[in-house]
């Protein structure tokens, strides 16, 4: 408990003390990312097909408006703006087999010019308002139905602090995927021989996607949440969990044929759970 202890206790960045340096590192790793774009050897998804592809792989949706603490219900209501011009720009994306795809690189920077509306956003350990706020709900949801296939992440960021608590939370904590244009992307690359595609769209209530394919497999995924807990070290809280993932025959009785961990999680909690186990550091 030692080292965990000298890991909470993190460094402050010169750059979080001062914002004139922070926005010129934003800004310099953006370069770097633009760069990156023009001069790496990825092949990054840009094709996109109006016919859905003929077999779905995975489907989720999640709900537009939550309760979330004491925060402005008003930048909820602008994050449903964000989502809708954001999700324009990546439904009906194919992501044919070598190709990247890049969350940053297809929707763009956020800004006011573009329709993008103040919502919330997760920084420096609290939430507050930022233009174009609240989009991470795409891709959220995105990560989720690429964890149902074969696909491979090769980019991927969570938030480091767990501001709220669960609110007819579904997923498991800590198996979402935060993007901060465009140094913070999320990208996975089609290793396989197939050709898939991501399908987004609103409902009342919910924000819904899928992942379609091309050819039918015959195995799926199940992602599981193992070993969840609240702590309290020092008088500040934390949550800790497991993601864990099978993968299954369709058929021959959903034979299992391989599980995998996928992430351990282990992040600050900006409130106080209903239960938790106290643990000295010393």
């Amino acid at each position: 408990m030692k080292a965990k202890k000298v890991e909470l206790r993190k460094r402050i960045l010169l750059s979080q003390r001062h914002p004139i340096l922070y926005f010129l590192a934003v800004c310099i790793r953006r370069i770097y990312r633009k760069a990156g774009w023009l001069l790496d050897d990825k092949k990054y998804a840009a094709v996109k097909l109006a016919e859905k592809l003929p077999f779905r792989v995975k489907k989720h949706q999640s709900v537009l408006l939550k309760k979330l603490g004491e925060n402005n219900m008003q930048l909820q209501i602008n994050k449903v703006t964000n989502l809708k011009i954001a999700a324009s720009q990546i439904t009906s994306i194919l992501i044919r087999p070598q190709e990247t795809f890049s969350f940053c690189k297809l929707v763009g920077l956020p800004t006011a010019k573009k329709g993008y509306l103040p919502g919330m956003e997760l920084s420096f350990g609290e939430a507050r308002a930022g233009i174009g706020g609240g989009i991470c709900q795409i891709s959220n949801l995105i990560h989720w139905l690429v964890l149902h296939s074969p696909l491979t992440v090769t980019e991927r960021y969570h938030h480091s602090f767990d501001p709220f608590p669960d609110d007819g939370r579904v997923l498991p904590f800590g198996s979402g995927a935060t993007v901060f244009y465009n140094y913070r992307d999320y990208q996975f690359t089609n290793n396989t021989p197939y050709t898939f595609q991501i399908n987004l769209w609103f409902t009342h209530k919910c924000l819904e996607g899928e992942l379609r394919i091309d050819q039918e497999l015959d195995f799926a995924y199940h992602v599981f949440e193992k070993e969840h807990q609240f702590l309290k070290i020092d008088n500040q809280f934390f949550r800790k969990n497991e993601i864990w993932r099978e993968k299954f025959l369709k058929f021959q009785g959903g034979k299992i044929l391989e599980t995998e961990l996928l992430t351990k999680n282990f992040a600050r909690v900006t409130y106080t759970p209903d239960e938790y186990t106290e643990i000295s550091s010393d």
